[in-house]
């Protein structure tokens, strides 16, 4: 298959969490480029200047909300597929991400959530 090269943005506050994310990933998708923001803020300011494909998002961030930058972000950049990460899968979590034309996976980050992310990630065109 020879898609181009995509582009990743994970967002999460746990730098273990980023760095799980980063290498479940690039163990499938060694030609990805991945770059992260520690929040929701950072991740916003840097689509500014290197607009991923995707993102992970982490809900429970230091500042706004991951469903709150996620809409931000969505609401300038319609393109971006983005897959919240969180260990709350409370329902209104999960009825916002829908909301959002996003989808919820329960952490902790396992084969089996990346999975779930990249399936979601392959269905867009």
């Amino acid at each position: 298959m020879d898609s181009p090269i995509k582009k990743l943005l994970i967002v999460d506050d746990s730098k273990v969490s980023r760095m799980l994310i980063r290498s479940h990933i690039l163990a499938r998708r060694p030609e990805w480029i991945i770059s992260e923001a520690a929040c929701g803020e950072e991740a916003i300011a840097l689509i500014d200047n290197d607009l991923p494909d995707y993102c992970t998002m982490d809900i429970n961030m230091p500042g706004i909300s991951g469903t709150d930058a996620a809409e931000r972000m969505l609401s300038k950049y319609p393109s971006i597929k983005i897959v919240i990460f969180s260990a709350n899968i409370q329902e209104t979590h999960q009825e916002r991400a829908r909301l959002l034309g996003t989808i919820l996976v329960a952490k902790p980050v396992t084969e089996k959530s990346i999975t779930l992310a990249l399936n979601c990630f392959s269905d867009s065109k």
